[in-house]
Order: structure tokens, then C-alpha cells, then sequence
């Protein structure tokens, strides 16, 4: 960024460093470095944020990981790889969409999903409707419900036991 008076008016210049590139973003963190060596006291606090966001994403892109997690998405343990019902049927029955997107349910579908889902407790169904169904974080169910979020895990998790029991013995599911 190069910035030129023009009878007191600030011109601004702006580089397009294109897509979002790891490389991009090494470049992008080299031009805020050199501003943050020339700026004064009030402008460096900003630029390094910057430069700090900059090296974030760098390393995600680098790495394909969230910096700063222990375990990768590769390494996680069973019941967090597990996906009993699949999602996009989840998030159909959930929303009730009946725009024309292919996550639209058929009759036999919808049965099979409410079937499975009654066979759980009340707060154990809208736990995981609200999880599954709807990508609300367990942290935000807990609020919404007033209840800890180890209740919400618990709830959810007792729920996919469930789920799992009644699509292995159930002759709905074939």
C-alpha cells in the first residue's frame, strides 16, 4: 500500500495480490511487516494485527490445519468420525425445506428419520435436531435450553447410541 498527498488529500494505492494463497498471504504479511517498521505508535497496534492474521492463516493454508489444535480432522476419535444419519437428510428434516434442492426427503425417507428420532427422549431428540439438524454448536444449544454443555454432549451423544442401536436392528433401515 503506497500512500501519496495530493493537496492534503490522502491517495491511496492498492496492490490486488489475487486468490487466497498461502503464498499470497506470505506476501501480504511481508508488505504489512515493512509498513509496521515505518508507522508511529497508533498505527502499529492495527498493523500488527495484521501481520499477526496474516501468519494464522498462513499456516492453515500451509498446513491444512487450524493452528494451534492438538489433533488434525483425520485424528479424531471414532464417535467424532461417526455420522449415523446422513447429513444433508438431517438438515432436510430439520429446516422442513421444500424448495428444489436435492436434500428434499421422499415419504419413505421422512418416516425412516422420524422413526429413528422417537425412539429417542424428548431433550435427547432436540439436542440432536438442534446439532445435527440445524449446526447449532453445543455451546449455543446449552444457552438456548439453559441447560451446561456436558448435558448437551452427554444428551447428544447418548442420542447417536441410540440412533445407531435402532439403524442396526431395524428392518426400516435397509
Amino acid at each position: 500500500m503506497r500512500m501519496n498527498t495530493v493537496k492534503s488529500k490522502p491517495v491511496v494505492a492498492y496492490t490486488d495480490l489475487g486468490e487466497a494463497t498461502a503464498l499470497n498471504y506470505h506476501l501480504s504479511r511481508n508488505i504489512a511487516q515493512r509498513a509496521y517498521r515505518r508507522a508511529d505508535a497508533d498505527d502499529k497496534k492495527v498493523i500488527s494485527g495484521m501481520v499477526s492474521d496474516c501468519e494464522f492463516i498462513e499456516e492453515w493454508l500451509t498446513t491444512g490445519r487450524r493452528p494451534g489444535n492438538k489433533r488434525g480432522i483425520e485424528r479424531r476419535a471414532g464417535y467424532e468420525r461417526e455420522i449415523l444419519l446422513d447429513p444433508i437428510r438431517m438438515q432436510a428434516f430439520a429446516s422442513d425445506s421444500k424448495a428444489g434442492s436435492p436434500a428434499n426427503l421422499s415419504d419413505d425417507q421422512r418416516f425412516q428419520l422420524e422413526y429413528a428420532l422417537n425412539q429417542l427422549s424428548e431433550r435427547e431428540r432436540e439436542c440432536y435436531t438442534l446439532a445435527h439438524g440445524q449446526c447449532i454448536p453445543h455451546s449455543e444449544i446449552a444457552k438456548m435450553l439453559g441447560i451446561t454443555y456436558g448435558s448437551v454432549s452427554e444428551y447428544v451423544q447418548r442420542a447417536q447410541r441410540k440412533i445407531s442401536d435402532t439403524v442396526e436392528n431395524s428392518l426400516f433401515f435397509v
